[in-house]
């Protein structure tokens, strides 16, 4: 059964916000999208253990924290751990999808530069997780 998702998208570009936003919104299901700027943010947003989301998308290439430092952070709590995290990036470097991997990513996305092919991505993205059995956390 296909279900709404609590995506939380960690992202310090407004225009990757917009652009995720616009195709999200553009989908038969009312996926929520809750929105931070880098890792420091979203750790303060997951302290509140009652709203915690689905999936989380997540930036490689931020301020303060960096994806991998994020990830590497969240893998390590007994809770968050369990929450589906995927890399949606620019960065099509074999170290960074290795050390992704390695900590336990979900998944690794690359965005394309053509957003015929950006709105492809998400919607296959988000089509497969809206029919996974997500942990209840």
């Amino acid at each position: 059964m296909t279900k709404a998702l609590k995506i939380l998208l960690i992202e310090d570009d407004m225009i990757e916000v917009m652009k995720l936003n616009r195709v999200v919104s553009s989908l038969e299901i009312k996926h929520q999208t809750i929105e931070v700027n880098n890792g420091e943010e979203a750790l303060k947003h997951l302290e509140q253990k009652d709203n915690l989301p689905d999936i989380i998308l997540l930036d490689l290439n931020m301020p303060k924290i960096n994806g991998i430092e994020f990830l590497s952070i969240l893998k390590k709590d007994e809770l968050l751990r369990y929450i589906p995290t995927i890399i949606l990036t620019t960065s099509n470097n074999q170290k960074d999808l290795e050390e992704c991997y390695k900590i336990g990513v979900a998944g690794y996305v690359l965005k394309p530069l053509k957003y015929e092919d950006y709105v492809s991505k998400i919607e296959k993205l988000l089509a497969y997780w809206s029919i996974n059995e997500l942990k209840k956390i």
